[in-house]
């Protein structure tokens, strides 16, 4: 299992042993002049056309993604580079020997090796469909559906539902879903995504609609309208690639610094090994990617044992299933389902086991490709499977490179309590498996938990197992295997455990008993690797008390009291479902209209599809990195801090240098503009110059003729420190008075007079972790010289203007040199409104010094390491009020984790500030708030801006006064709403057309909150191990940017003569519509139909001095902009239209024009009276509110941690919508991000100032399963706001904070718990409501048994 050292220049004796057809690579030259032949060359097809691929550009280390990239299919995606996000998901086809027939499979294309795709047909997003020849069904009902938002992800999705029609063309809904189960998607909130599918399922006689009131519903695809799916239509499997056509011939691959073989029989295959006795086994490549990635491994041999035939086969009979090494997991999944589909249930109980880990086993495309031996030999002591094959009694056999072969319990392979450590010998191989069947009174179960259901590695798993024995009426335990992962540096068993239940009773005493028991075979100390220690503690003794009460039930349900019985319950989850509700405004448009608006078809208020769904569904969108590289392009890779402060001794970037093809070295001393940089001050430097004050900052940047080279240079520049001593944490910051700038306040009424008047006045603390955008494209910039000091920046940004400044301000050239352009982003989120523009910096000293283009693409691990999150935040509160409920007085002071400078973090605190009381009239409030510097990476802006921190530090404070009160929290709420009219916000701002009491009345009504509230409670009362919760959660959010002077946009329209649009703005589609809302805007203005608008690229030589997308307010701003430009080519067109009526617009277009008529006009908008004086403490700081209302019930179990949302109700205010299934859209996906920030995401860092959270294996945002199981969302309707373009509001940040709902509703689940274990009354609990801050806050005896009532998980602190 190490690194090889033997030399890979000569096959084995013996090696070759069958020929293959001269195409597929075959020489008669032989290795050393043998004579044997030997194929050295890929042959495959990709999207139908054949492919040979030989040295030197066949590597055995590249991956297939790279491969398709450099052919110009960059619709798949790079999105992590580890398997986990489903960005790069294509379909491979390839001829299965063992069932005989061409199977089809999703593949991560980012970490399969090109070299496993010999005689395989490679399908990718652009060969299925495309603008000119024709969508596919999938990309076509996907685009219709309104399941593309950036579009970054969804080539992925398309090619994962691609995958499973070709296996399936009639799948089931829950098949749907779970195909999709290894893809991220961070806009959509996946509903639209998952309708789409499911419209290729078979008619079930369900409907998800309902009738829509008064408008319609964001569906463009209805029953009766969606064209039968011909699978007979699909890409045939090349007939070249059959058996008969072309044998399967070993392989051996050199490339400069790897050889590859793949043998095809055992007797090949232990030859290798013979010869190569360090070669790495690779098989799906999911591991040893990894490695390579981040451990910087590399193998001189790779052996790929995907095509020897003894390794691949698989058999079922009555005792058990047999499998070889190289079986993938999701065949043994078919096999296994088959098994329990077809046989009595008693039978197949192991088989179950396994298959209750293999459903949240990684995602479908690494089930596809990883196989279970690789599982097993990789020993991780995490591993889903290895717990229940060893439980369960399975053995391994294993294989001599002699030949002779033993077989042994899956238990002792594994040394135990030693880090991947196994009995296999190092001329041993896995060669097969068998897991056996069970009898009558044989149990079997596997457990997990993680941070999410989906894809995500374990904190604790296990397989557990029991054999019972009947004795009279009574059942005695005859035997069990119990053993578990996540507990120890191995995947251990339980011998003291498993010898004390022999011949003991099955009751609840020997349980009791057996919990203390497990508690000596489970020691795990404070302080051991991966942390958690209570709650892992706590699940292993979980894990066992379900399991007794699932066997007991299953003995004797006379056993288990009925409200004990759920305990034993595996987890189920139906298909997810939705609603959509919506109220179309197109036809409030005069028809007989001179100046406009105009009602066109697709106008504003009308439901339209993204403007580009239908190119991103095909994949032929074009992002900053698909843009094909100028002649003479390089690519830089940047040198980072390794240590959070620190001087700097010295930088040797010799080494790097030295290498073949690194192109130069560049930092503070290349730089002949100016070093420095801010958002607001500058207080940052491009490349470090004699001290860091962060991990991950930049001291330099090597540039290389390839990314992967460039970033494995850099990686050599050696760096000597001086450390110094570093602030990482709230806390420390506070202790250290380590702040950036003064304090700020907002005051309103007399706080401390108010707080002696009150009834009750308490006095807590509540923590909001960070978060991270974890955009689906990471920062990416192409900066490309010109003549005379021009430059052309490239950049996934929202903030172009910015990135062009900063530029020129590096290169110390005027602003007018430097262009910025960006078509559109794969996300931001706020993530790309100011933190790539270091990156784009530090990439123009390099572009100008060469003078040539230089590109950079983060990885995913690097991006999250540098450049900022959402600030995690520290409210300590104190709260006065009566007995009634009502508020009288708050003091709240805010402190936020700025990190190493300011960035943006002194807005994001006052936005903070000024959504401290949500949506509650709060008549005496004092707030205070602080930036703390810490030796972070510069937090930055996230979609909210501060305001969801803000608002859930109100929220934490409205439960406690519940608590104290013995009320429900939701009563207190309401009795705390704005007025309807007359309401002033603590800041003094009068709030006009309120709605918030309308809507929270009509959200009780339509979610039928009272009637559920009742059905929880007698669920809670019925149930002891399951809870359920529900709660109703407002918001108000405040609509402008806070800075006055970023209130202004601009718009420049152009009309051809042939009567079509070119609109360009200053915003950036960033995946919120933005583009599309401003085609309709134009659209409706001059009365053309929204297919003759196109709206160009932000650019920064069309629209000059603008401000980033951010705020919600894009569509405000630019919006009215365009509205401006349109209406001045309307008025110099409204002779022509009372001229000649009956003209259309192409006509009247020509007639101006000959008549000397400007066709072009630049649209201007600033917002009016806004602005906030903090030392003066007045002003107006928002232009507006949107309000919102949303109604969650959540289910918790109670002995995990695990929590599923059942319903949420989402009703919010959108003014008049300027484009309804924009807007929905917008909600949805709000929501569920809001989901993650509140419930799933943690920031893990290490006292090194190193992120540990850092790629998708680590930092987990919902997937398709961590959405509701319901999902109703309505626009609110009849609530026209007059103060902008169209009545309409912004959307993009308000609903996010709805989500708080989930969070008070598994709250009040754990309230349940709590009460029903002596532990009533308020209680703190920390943001995210991870399953671990769930699980110890349940306060029942197994908890309490290893953690404190006031325990605090220690998170990301």
């Amino acid at each position: 299992q190490s690194n090889p050292s033997a030399s890979a220049t000569m096959p084995p004796p013996g090696y070759q042993d069958s020929s293959a057809p001269v195409k597929g690579g075959v020489s008669t030259a032989g290795a050393a002049g043998s004579g044997k032949t030997e194929v050295n060359q890929l042959y495959f097809f990709l999207n139908g056309e054949e492919k040979i691929v030989s040295a030197p550009r066949l590597q055995p280390q590249s991956t297939l993604l790279q491969f398709l990239r450099e052919e110009g299919l960059t619709g798949t995606k790079l999105g992590c580079g580890e398997g986990g996000c489903g960005a790069c998901t294509i379909t491979v086809a390839s001829y299965d020997n063992d069932r005989k027939k061409v199977v089809h499979k999703a593949i991560n294309a980012c970490i399969a090796p090109l070299c496993s795709v010999d005689g395989c047909h490679v399908i990718t997003v652009e060969g299925i469909g495309k603008i000119e020849s024709g969508l596919h069904p999938v990309q076509q009902r996907l685009a219709d559906a309104h399941g593309s938002q950036c579009g970054f992800c969804t080539p992925g999705f398309v090619m994962s539902m691609y995958s499973l029609l070709r296996t399936n063309a009639t799948p089931s809904k829950a098949e749907v879903e779970h195909s999709v189960d290894g893809n991220l998607c961070r806009c959509t909130g996946y509903r639209p995504i998952l309708d789409a599918f499911k419209t290729f399922c078979p008619a079930t006689g369900e409907s998800n609609e309902e009738p829509a009131h008064g408008g319609g519903c964001c569906k463009e695809i209805k029953d009766g309208e969606i064209p039968p799916y011909a699978k007979t239509a699909e890409l045939p499997f090349p007939t070249q690639l059959l058996p008969e056509n072309r044998p399967v011939a070993p392989l051996k691959l050199e490339g400069d610094i790897c050889t590859w073989y793949r043998p095809t029989s055992l007797s090949g295959l232990l030859e290798l090994k013979a010869q190569f006795n360090h070669a790495k086994i690779v098989v799906g490549n999911s591991e040893l990617e990894i490695e390579r990635k981040f451990r910087g491994s590399n193998w001189e041999v790779l052996v790929c044992t995907s095509h020897v035939q003894e390794m691949n086969v698989i058999s079922a009979s009555d005792g058990s299933v047999d499998f070889g090494a190289t079986v993938s997991l999701n065949r043994l999944k078919e096999v296994m389902e088959n098994e329990v589909a077809t046989k009595p249930a008693h039978a197949t109980r192991t088989y179950t086991a396994v298959l209750q880990q293999l459903r949240w086993f990684a995602g479908t495309p690494i089930r596809n490709a990883g196989s279970v031996g690789g599982n097993v030999a990789n020993a991780s002591p995490i591993s889903d499977l290895n717990p229940v094959l060893m439980a369960c009694g399975a053995t391994v056999t294993l294989v001599k490179v002699t030949g002779e072969q033993r077989t042994i319990p899956v238990r002792d392979f594994f040394k135990q309590r030693l880090y991947r450590q196994t009995t296999m010998a190092a001329d041993e191989l896995i060669l097969s498996f068998s897991v056996p069947a069970t009898t009558e009174l044989q149990y079997s179960q596997g457990y997990k938990v993680s941070r999410r259901r989906d894809d995500d590695i374990a904190i604790v798993t296990a397989g557990l197992h029991m054999e019972c024995a009947k004795a009279g009426s009574d059942y005695t335990i005859a035997n069990a295997g119990f053993a578990y992962g996540g507990m120890a540096a191995s995947t251990v068993n339980c011998p003291k455990t498993q010898a004390f239940l022999q011949g003991k009773p099955l009751s609840h005493e020997t349980l009791k008993a057996a919990l203390e028991v497990l508690k000596e075979d489970l020691p795990l100390e404070q302080g051991a690797p991966g942390g958690m220690i209570e709650f892992r503690r706590t699940l292993a003794s979980s894990f066992l008390f379900k399991f007794f009460i699932h066997v007991m039930s299953s003995v004797a349900g006379s056993l288990v009291a009925d409200d004990e019985k759920s305990a034993g319950a595996p987890y189920q989850r139906p298909p997810s479902k939705g609603l959509q509700h919506f109220k179309e405004t197109k036809n409030a448009f005069l028809p007989d209209a001179i100046e406009g608006p105009f009602h066109v078809d697709g106008g504003v208020g009308t439901a339209v599809k993204h403007a580009a769904a239908d190119i991103q569904v095909t994949g032929e969108a074009q992002y900053t990195d698909d843009i094909p590289s100028p002649p003479g392009t390089v690519y830089a890779g940047l040198v980072l801090s390794t240590t959070p402060h620190a001087r700097i001794k010295s930088i040797d970037p010799a080494p790097a240098l030295a290498v073949k093809g690194v192109k130069g070295y560049f930092d503070h001393k290349s730089v002949q503009g100016s070093n420095s940089l801010g958002a607001v001050i500058y207080d940052e430097e491009v490349f470090a110059t004699d001290t860091v004050v962060t991990t991950g900052q930049v001291l330099g940047v090597v540039v290389a003729e390839t990314q992967q080279l460039a970033r494995m240079a850099a990686a050599l520049v050696k760096v000597e420190y001086e450390a110094l001593p570093h602030v990482l944490t709230i806390e420390e910051a506070i202790a250290a008075n380590s702040y950036i700038g003064d304090e700020c306040k907002i005051e309103n009424g007399d706080v401390e007079a108010a707080f002696k008047t009150c009834d009750h006045v308490i006095e807590k603390e509540v923590r909001i972790g960070g978060q991270e955008h974890f955009y689906l494209e990471t920062q990416t910039s192409l900066l490309v010289p010109g003549e005379k000091d021009e430059m052309t920046v490239y950049s996934s940004t929202q903030n172009p203007t910015k990135t062009a400044n900063f530029v020129a301000h590096v290169l110390g050239v005027h602003k007018n040199r430097v262009v910025c352009k960006m078509k559109r982003a794969g996300g931001g989120f706020g993530g790309k409104e100011t933190r790539n523009v270091f990156i784009a910096m530090a990439c123009a000293v390099a572009a100008k010094k060469l003078n040539k283009p230089v590109r950079i693409f983060l990885d995913r691990d690097q991006d999250m390491s540098i450049t900022g999150q959402r600030h995690p935040f520290l409210c300590k509160y104190k709260v006065g009020f009566n007995k009634d409920g009502k508020i009288v007085a708050v003091n709240a002071a805010l402190f936020s984790n700025g990190g190493c400078s300011l960035d943006l973090s002194r807005p994001v605190l006052e936005r903070a500030m000024f959504h401290i009381e949500n949506a509650y009239l709060v008549p005496n409030m004092r707030v205070t708030g602080r930036v703390c510097r810490t030796n972070l990476p510069s937090n930055t802006a996230f979609r909210g801006f501060g305001g969801p921190q803000g608002i859930m530090s109100c929220e934490c404070y409205m439960d406690d006064i519940a608590r104290t009160l013995k009320m429900n929290p939701d009563e207190v709420r309401e009795i705390n709403l704005y007025p309807s009219r007359g309401g002033v916000t603590h800041y003094k701002q009068l709030l006009v057309d309120c709605h918030i009491r309308e809507m929270w009345a009509n959200m009780k009504e339509s979610s039928d909150y009272t009637k559920r509230l009742a059905e929880v409670e007698a669920y809670n009362a019925a149930n002891k191990w399951k809870k359920r919760g529900i709660a109703l959660c407002p918001v108000k959010f405040g609509m402008s940017f806070t800075a006055k002077f970023m209130n202004q946009a601009s718009a420049l329209v152009h009309v051809y003569t042939d009567g079509t649009i070119l609109v360009s703005h200053g915003g950036t589609e960033i995946g919120q519509g933005l583009h599309t809302k401003m085609a309709q805007i134009a659209a409706s203005e001059l009365g053309v139909p929204l297919e003759k608008v196109h709206v160009a690229e932000t650019a920064t030589d069309k629209c000059a001095n603008t401000h980033p997308t951010a705020a919600s307010v894009g569509a405000d701003l630019n919006g009215f902009a365009v509205q401006d430009a349109c209406q001045q080519i309307n008025k110099r067109l409204e002779r022509f239209r009372m001229t000649k009526p009956q003209a259309t617009f192409a006509e009247l277009a020509m007639a101006a024009f000959l008549d000397r008529v400007d066709l072009s006009a630049h649209g201007y908008y600033k917002t009016p009276e806004v602005g906030y004086d903090f030392v003066a403490q007045k002003g107006k700081p928002f232009h507006y509110f949107a309000y919102g209302v949303a109604c969650s019930e959540v289910e918790v179990d109670v002995l995990t941690g695990d929590f599923t949302i059942l319903r949420s109700d989402v009703l919010h205010d959108v003014g008049n919508s300027l484009s309804p299934s924009i807007d929905i859209g917008q909600v949805e996906g709000g929501f569920i991000q809001g989901v993650g920030l509140f419930m799933l995401e943690e920031m893990v860092w290490m006292k090194n100032g190193n992120l540990f959270t850092k790629g998708p294996s680590t930092y987990k945002i919902p997937s398709a399963n961590d959405v509701p199981i319901d999902f109703r969302v309505r626009l609110f309707e009849d609530a026209p706001n007059r103060k902008t373009v169209y009545s309409s509001k912004g959307v993009g940040e308000p609903p996010l904070n709805l989500a708080t709902s989930v969070f008070f509703a598994a709250k009040n689940a754990i309230a349940a718990a709590r009460e029903q274990n002596g532990e009533a009354g308020a209680f703190r609990m920390d943001t995210p409501g991870t399953c671990e801050r769930i699980r110890l806050a349940c306060g029942d005896s197994i908890a309490r048994s290893f953690a404190d009532k006031d325990i605090l998980p220690a998170g990301s602190w």
